[in-house]
């Protein structure tokens, strides 16, 4: 049996990588992605194959990352219950699609993941692996082993001498890509308890940040950011910069309790500076392009394409029809935004672009020559006429004309 492990190289996965060893007696092909987490892969490559594996895969997806999953995902708006930006939901579509690839390649029987059998990150696996490849077998040893504590997995990894840098102090359980860094568990599982400030490893607390705010501005082309201050930058580039410009300023920081899609809440602490940057810009500049129908309707797809997404539905006929609906939308969605950064707030202070529907010479308060005020009269009686008629009909109100009674 040949079984190919998505492996970080964490506590986790290292005892997973040994237990599918002695437990199946099987090959063990690890597959690890790079999406900007910043480990040393090398190192967690050579890990793999001392602990046990015959081959280890690393590859480097940060720049798919960014251009098929983030950013198609900020274009649409999607946030999770108002405040998740889904940095690890669309991480884990595309790992699962690498670790299919190489479980084809090898002629693999199964693939297997780390997730345990409480969270999301379960579901976004294994349903991708359902999408494309349905006949492999999953291996999900959180739901098999009798190990049940972060405990128990480091006297496994001692009892079979797999070096784990994890202690028993570490109790955070983290995810980190170029878009954001997570924080589950410990401290954490109190709702009440705020977050320890040494938690934090992307950004600084907005008392910390500068007195002076910083503005930035960012450009962009059909809705794909591509620069910073005048300077065109490649994706993976353009991320990083935000990143440690958002971080300085203790931008992107949420605490939420989210409500799971197995069913129970559970709370995490998310730190996404440079996409917050860039879901203030993008939505600024989409209300100057997109008219008022399009943009209030895409604010309803936004609310589903968030669920599709956190829920693990990447790979599904509705998720691509939402994505080509976005991809219209954004055709115009072109220009500059003047962002404003300063002790955990970020704020657009400017937006331009050439497509913009914003016409000041409609807008002003002062006198104008195209705008003629009278016309509102009429329309508003118009858009009003049905509350007329239901306040007639359930009041016994007089059926004057309307000339007349407000003549009166």
């Amino acid at each position: 049996m040949k079984v190919v492990l998505a492996y970080s190289g964490g506590l986790d996965t290292s005892v997973i990588l040994a237990w599918l060893k002695e437990h199946y007696h099987c090959e063990v092909i690890t597959f690890t992605a790079d999406l900007g987490q910043g480990d040393d892969l090398e190192a967690i490559r050579q890990k793999a194959l001392a602990t046990g594996a015959s081959k280890a895969y690393v590859a480097d997806l940060r720049e798919e990352f960014l251009t098929e999953y983030a950013f198609p995902t900020m274009m649409a708006g999607a946030v999770y219950e108002g405040q998740y930006l889904l940095g690890t939901s669309f991480a884990r579509p595309l790992i699962a699609k690498y670790q299919v690839q190489v479980a084809l390649q090898e002629g693999a029987d199964a693939v297997a993941h780390g997730c345990t059998g409480k969270g999301n990150d379960q579901v976004r696996f294994e349903l991708t692996y359902k999408a494309l490849a349905p006949h492999l077998r999953v291996i999900a040893p959180w739901r098999e082993w009798n190990l049940r504590s972060r405990e128990d997995l480091l006297d496994f990894a001692a009892a079979h001498g797999i070096p784990v840098s994890a202690t028993s102090r570490s109790i955070y359980s983290r995810d980190g890509n170029l878009w954001h860094l997570s924080h589950e568990g410990g401290p954490l599982e109190d709702p009440w308890r705020e977050p320890d400030e040494e938690m934090y490893q992307l950004t600084v607390s907005p008392e910390a940040a500068p007195n002076r705010p910083q503005y930035v501005e960012i450009e962009f082309e059909q809705g794909i950011p591509v620069g910073i201050d005048g300077e065109r930058l490649g994706p993976v580039d353009l991320m990083v910069r935000l990143n440690r410009l958002g971080g300085q300023h203790g931008i992107g920081r949420t605490d939420m309790v989210e409500n799971r899609l197995v069913g129970m809440k559970s709370r995490g602490v998310y730190e996404t500076p440079g996409g917050t940057i860039l879901y203030t810009a993008h939505r600024a500049l989409e209300t100057i392009c997109l008219d008022r129908e399009t943009l209030h309707f895409k604010d309803l797809v936004a609310l589903r394409y968030a669920e599709l997404v956190y829920y693990g539905l990447w790979y599904t006929p509705l998720r691509e029809a939402l994505d080509a609906f976005v991809r219209k939308t954004q055709e115009t969605v072109t220009g500059t935004v003047r962002v404003k950064l300063y002790k955990g707030n970020c704020t657009a202070v400017g937006r331009r672009s050439p497509h913009s529907l914003y016409r000041e010479d409609y807008a002003t308060f002062s006198k104008d020559e195209v705008y003629h005020q009278a016309d509102a009269q009429g329309f508003i009686n118009l858009f009003g006429l049905p509350l007329k008629i239901r306040a007639l009909v359930t009041q016994g109100a007089p059926t004057a004309p309307l000339t007349e009674i407000q003549r009166d």
